[in-house]
């Protein structure tokens, strides 16, 4: 007899550092959802900023469906021709003259942080091996990425973090100062934290940090893993700076909601990424680089681009509206479709309230961190489902409001 899983199930089977919503969705289109009851959701959550295009957008099914009757899987003792077009695709499109293809953000970020202390060795010597980052940044969850990461509570009890990393003030470009010298190897920095909170750099801040690195002879990592792929209103959130990284990482949006990640450099860092220094069993893997250079193809368009600028207006608007009623946000902020909202002093921290309430009402969203209702939808959100989605979010403020 089959067996239809439950809610029950997860905490029977799975490990447990995930405590996921009551509902399992079964079936989803364009930017709704369905659970095992047929009941309908509107998707503001995006899988975290991964379903770039909704849920089985026709463009990337037909990609799988297409690559799935060719070739799944080779290793990289093979290269293949997918993983060889998304590659020259990223290229032309960006600043990079070489990709390495992994299965993840945290993989992208793993190897960007190691070709940054591989090229400083090769170029300055082991002395160089400093790397700052950012409290409230988020770039990964392996040992190293979580380490780098300025938030402890993802690194604590796991034992000695690895060295040589720093930690500054996002946005405070004379806390970096204090930092920076010739042992720096590398500044990584999110164009806009995520994961901390949705904040975006300002220009003088970022530029700051590139004038930085030129000073000191050290690499820009830009992680543009929640940023990238149209998720700004470019296709990656640099070109809305004008500013260039040395590096730049890759993922979420890339796959539509097929795994993949990517890391992109320039030719003189890439060189010290030489055989056999790092590798990925899974990268440039065949399904899934089919999948996003579709993906890839058809956002970076001037439509497409365009209207993820007029969609975060949208966004914006209907939140002023609700905060204008009930006053529950201190501040709504973002850029393209990567959206927060802070939650104003007397909802200090009640973010996470919202969710399953939200949930009750017909709705998916997210947090960032306590404070911060977060927003990442599909990049194609129909604006009937914007309107739609935010009337529901509204009754779900009003209830939250009744208990306050």
């Amino acid at each position: 007899m089959s067996h239809t899983p439950s809610r029950q199930d997860f905490d029977h089977y799975m490990t447990p550092n995930y405590a996921p919503q009551q509902v399992i969705p079964v079936r989803g289109e364009g930017s709704r959802l369905w659970d095992q009851e047929g009941r309908e959701y509107i998707d503001f959550a995006g899988g975290i900023a991964v379903n770039s295009l909704g849920h089985c957008h026709p463009v990337l099914v037909n990609a799988l469906k297409e690559q799935g009757e060719k070739l799944w899987h080779l290793s990289n003792v093979f290269t293949n021709e997918p993983a060889l077009n998304l590659a020259k695709s990223l290229v032309e499109r960006t600043f990079a003259d070489k990709v390495f293809l992994c299965s993840s953000g945290g993989e992208a970020n793993e190897a960007a942080l190691k070709l940054a202390r591989r090229w400083a060795v090769d170029h300055h010597g082991e002395h160089k091996d400093k790397i700052i980052s950012f409290y409230q940044s988020f770039h990964g969850r392996t040992f190293f990425t979580v380490s780098v990461g300025g938030q402890p509570k993802y690194s604590q009890g796991f034992g000695p973090v690895p060295g040589g990393i720093l930690h500054a003030d996002y946005n405070d470009l004379e806390s970096v100062r204090k930092l920076v010298g010739d042992d720096t190897c590398a500044i990584m920095v999110e164009p806009m934290q995520g994961e901390g909170g949705i904040v975006p750099g300002t220009q003088a801040f970022l530029q700051g940090l590139r004038d930085l690195c030129d000073e000191h002879n050290a690499l820009l990592i830009f992680d543009e893993v929640q940023t990238g792929v149209g998720r700004s209103g470019e296709l990656y959130a640099y070109k809305n700076y004008g500013i260039t990284p040395d590096i730049l990482t890759s993922a979420k949006s890339l796959g539509g909601g097929f795994p993949i990640g990517a890391m992109l450099a320039t030719d003189a860092v890439a060189k010290s990424l030489a055989i056999g220094t790092h590798g990925s069993t899974y990268g440039g893997n065949a399904l899934a680089s089919a999948v996003a250079l579709a993906a890839v193809e058809f956002i970076d368009t001037p439509e497409v681009l365009a209207g993820v600028k007029h969609r975060h207006d949208l966004f914006r608007e209907h939140l002023e509206t609700i905060n204008r009623k009930h006053g529950v946000f201190k501040e709504i902020r973002g850029m393209g479709l990567l959206i927060g909202a802070q939650m104003s002093d007397a909802y200090e921290g009640r973010a996470k309230d919202i969710l399953p309430l939200a949930i009750e009402e017909g709705l998916m969203a997210l947090i960032a961190g306590p404070n911060v209702l977060r927003m990442a939808p599909s990049l194609v959100i129909p604006e009937a489902d914007i309107a739609e989605g935010m009337a529901r979010l509204e009754r779900a403020i009003e209830r939250l409001v009744a208990t306050a």
